[in-house]
């Protein structure tokens, strides 16, 4: 029997499978326990001191689970390694060397926390999030840690005071991080600015924009309309609370990312299309302007005159301090920049990278990010499938983060959290769905209709027995478990 006769559709309406198939993503959406707890510590941010050592409830976790999914990622527990697992892993020992030539005190202490953060966060991703039912799950905790935390964003940006650590600062034994931005900032669009459970109001937008694409890319035609555009409304929300411009530039960038894949939905070449327009446009502004295309760009992704003009500083002093220590860079030690430049703060996660372990250091840290997003954007998905939509939202996400990361720095839990992102589309690598274009994906793409949870769930049931009856165990054309299919069917 041929392919094409095996997956002719049960004699049942084309919504129903189109809802089923639905239903399957989203009911039978898992969230690994340790991915859970790595949720509830970022929305916690409870910290205290071991042996004169800051540990934070993300750094326990993270340290609890490194040494076993290491052992693990190397027996192949995870799929086959890849280039970016050795070269972040590099990164790790040579940031403790350079901080140990630098400021040798500190190399221990935050060399140690920097490899938890950033290469634990990385590997727990990569180990639990793995197909697109867990990184449905993942998603879901995003949304549900931004819906629980905006109350109290709203509040802080009505009094200046931050509930979640202000309460945590009470407790015995334990501390949060200290509230006194809003003191130092003041307000912005008669606002002032929610941290919330971050140590910055930057980090609660960025873990906030994050979501947008997720929610209304990544679940188009997984979830009813109005929970996609009552999730990125929650998303947006939570930029607007923390009144930044670095966690509002990622957003803008989603907008103008989904607007151009919509508007060319039939143009197969709109990606190269849009990366050619921008290479002209880079080209265009440093033809006929007196600086450089990413001073350009800094000068406007900013609030103010002032805020541009003090990045366009750091950027050009931070250069000079890359070039003046381009091997093991500056460490922790005061970078050189004018007498007027009161603060140390460097706006600006790439740079900083450079200056604080050289350019080896910045080379291993952004080799990897191009590695996994290139690999992820050159990968073959058939169009449609569940896989394909939340790789297109997971791209969205990343191409408005690398650019928001070059006006912001994070550390602590949300740089730990944007390499946690980066490591759950590793999986995108090895994901094929092979599912011809007359079969469900096909009917899913075609169907994007809501429906109701009942009509759902009864959709799921005919679907199932039907799919039961009519496919060998073996079937090659879907990527659901048959023989766990047939034993829930009636």
């Amino acid at each position: 029997m041929a392919l094409t006769e095996q997956i002719q559709p049960p004699s049942f309406s084309v919504r129903g499978p189109v809802r089923a198939a639905r239903a399957l993503l989203t009911l039978n959406s898992t969230l690994p326990f340790p991915v859970l707890l790595y949720f509830i510590a970022i929305a916690l941010p409870v910290q205290f001191n071991a042996g004169g050592v800051l540990l934070t409830g993300v750094r326990c976790l993270l340290l609890a689970m490194f040494v076993p999914i290491v052992f693990k990622l190397l027996a192949g527990h995870y799929g086959k390694l890849i280039w970016a697992d050795l070269i972040f892993f590099l990164f790790c020992p040579w940031a403790i060397w350079t901080l140990y030539l630098n400021s040798p005190a500190s190399a221990i202490s935050f060399g140690g926390s920097v490899a938890v953060e950033f290469y634990g966060g990385y590997l727990l991703a990569r180990a639990y999030i793995r197909t697109p039912e867990t990184f449905a799950g993942m998603c879901k905790a995003l949304f549900w840690v931004i819906a629980l935390t905006l109350p109290f964003a709203f509040y802080e940006t009505q009094t200046g005071w931050a509930p979640i650590p202000g309460t945590l600062n009470k407790l015995p034994f334990f501390f949060s991080y200290i509230d006194f931005y809003n003191e130092a900032a003041g307000k912005r669009m008669g606002l002032e600015r929610a941290a919330v459970n971050f140590q910055h109001p930057i980090h609660y937008g960025l873990f906030c924009s994050t979501a947008f694409s997720l929610a209304f890319v990544g679940f188009k035609g997984l979830v009813t309309t109005w929970q996609r555009y009552m999730i990125a409304l929650l998303s947006i929300l939570g930029v607007i609370f923390s009144v930044s411009s670095g966690a509002m530039l990622p957003m803008i960038l989603h907008f103008v990312l989904i607007f151009w894949a919509w508007s060319l939905d039939k143009v197969r070449s709109k990606w190269i299309i849009i990366m050619i327009l921008v290479a002209f446009a880079y080209v265009i502004v440093d033809l006929i302007s007196n600086r450089t295309p990413i001073q350009v760009f800094l000068s406007y992704a900013t609030f103010s005159p002032h805020n541009a003009y003090w990045r366009v500083l750091i950027f050009e002093w931070g250069l000079k301090n890359v070039w003046a220590n381009p091997l093991y860079g500056l460490g922790l030690n005061e970078w050189v920049r004018p007498w007027f430049m009161n603060s140390g703060s460097m706006d600006n996660f790439w740079l900083l990278n450079a200056v604080r372990y050289g350019i080896p250091g910045f080379l291993l840290m952004a080799t990897g990010y191009v590695l996994i997003i290139w690999g992820v954007a050159r990968r073959k998905i058939e169009e449609g499938t569940p896989t394909w939509q939340f790789r297109r939202a997971w791209m969205i996400t990343f191409v408005g983060l690398v650019l928001s990361l070059c006006t912001v720095d994070v550390w602590a839990s949300v740089f730990s959290y944007v390499s946690f992102l980066l490591g759950s589309g590793v999986w995108f690598l090895s994901a094929a769905e092979k599912l011809p274009k007359t079969g469900v994906s096909a009917r899913l793409a075609a169907g994007r209709s809501s429906a109701a949870p009942s009509a759902m769930a009864d959709d799921l049931q005919d679907l199932t027995r039907a799919t039961a009856e009519r496919a060998p165990a073996t079937s090659g054309y879907t990527r659901f478990d048959q023989t766990q299919i047939r034993r829930k069917s009636p």
